[in-house]
């Protein structure tokens, strides 16, 4: 009977730390995460690897997913607020279109940080954490030179057509100009040409970073410019276009072999690593989000703890009201060589989710 009674003790006593322990790891109070869509698979991964990191630091997390709506956006992001949420993770849908939310955020004494997209025309976001845009630019316009090189050594001029990424979000004027330092040189020097004369953000940007927009101007890029030419090589941002576009191009009969176009993308999404084991895309951009939740779990625990932030970058990212503390990863170029070291072996993806 005493063992027994010793055992019930010991069992209560379990349970009663238990329930502090929980209640301990959640007294750090409310973090509202708040992503623009489910329909890519990176934000998807984002604000899972969000949660998890927030929550093994002791915050309680409201993630939320506003489909591409800024209203819903907005509303959420006031929800947030009301909950009492104590920082706010936000990647914007459109970053010119949340002043006032964050004005009454700010006023309510939460900490704002912009995640991935940096948040313009506001002072009240008061770090940013996102990975070297203009490198990943950079490294889109290296691969579809190399791939050029590679695929056709031959053919110059090499015929080229541009795609960027949605004009309300402030990377794809960053991954665009990046691309572009790397590319105008080879434009005037007649070793690229743009056979449709189409260049800058106000003419080749994809609103919404919609795959399906691509996929139509790339039909017509094709029909009204290619008829009796090839085209050697398309840029593009991001792996959902990459996909429209090579859609596109498949249609008019371009096919994996020595004649398909080098198309480039980024994010690593699972489909287009696919395409890329196909012979379909070149190469893509890997950003690991995981890293990028941890490091911004990392710079929210600091404040949170009366601490400073881990910041890098104090010049670059100026929103139109100020420049805002940045924290930036390093992303990295994906051919068809790297998908096993980077992508596999890392465990962001999965082999059997390549299959």
């Amino acid at each position: 009977m005493l063992t027994r009674r010793l055992f019930i003790a010991a069992t209560a006593a379990l349970s009663l730390a238990a329930s502090a322990s929980y209640v301990h790891a959640q007294d750090k109070g409310l973090v509202g995460i708040s992503m623009p869509t489910k329909s890519s698979t990176r934000w998807i991964s984002d604000g899972e690897s969000m949660v998890k990191e927030f929550e093994a630091k002791g915050y309680a997390t409201d993630l939320q997913y506003a489909e591409d709506d800024i209203p819903n956006q907005l509303a959420q992001i006031e929800n947030m607020v009301t909950k009492g949420a104590k920082v706010l993770v936000i990647a914007a849908i459109d970053g010119t279109t949340l002043s006032d939310v964050l004005k009454r955020a700010s006023e309510a004494g939460a900490k704002i940080v912009a995640y991935d997209r940096l948040i313009r025309d506001s002072a009240n976001v008061d770090y940013y954490s996102t990975f070297d845009n203009f490198k990943v630019g950079v490294l889109q316009a290296e691969s579809l030179v190399a791939g050029l090189k590679e695929r056709f050594p031959d053919q110059k001029p090499w015929n080229v057509e541009l795609f960027g990424g949605s004009p309300d979000d402030n990377n794809a004027f960053f991954f665009y100009d990046g691309a572009m330092s790397v590319l105008q040189p080879m434009i005037d020097a007649g070793e690229i040409a743009i056979a449709s004369g189409q260049m800058g953000m106000d003419t080749v940007g994809t609103l919404r970073w919609d795959g399906a927009v691509a996929q139509a101007r790339m039909d017509n890029l094709l029909s009204a410019n290619y008829t009796d030419k090839k085209v050697h090589g398309v840029l593009s941002p991001y792996d959902g276009l990459s996909r429209g576009i090579i859609s596109s191009l498949k249609g008019v009969g371009y096919a994996p072999g020595p004649e398909m176009p080098i198309v480039t993308g980024q994010d690593a999404e699972v489909a287009s690593v696919k395409a890329m084991m196909a012979g379909e895309q070149y190469s893509t951009v890997f950003k690991d989000t995981r890293e990028l939740a941890k490091t911004t779990a990392e710079m929210v625990d600091a404040v949170m703890s009366g601490g400073e932030p881990k910041i890098n970058d104090t010049t670059t990212y100026n929103n139109g009201v100020k420049v805002v503390p940045s924290n930036l990863l390093v992303p990295y170029s994906v051919g068809q060589g790297d998908i096993q070291k980077l992508l596999i072996d890392s465990g962001y993806i999965k082999a059997e989710e390549l299959q």
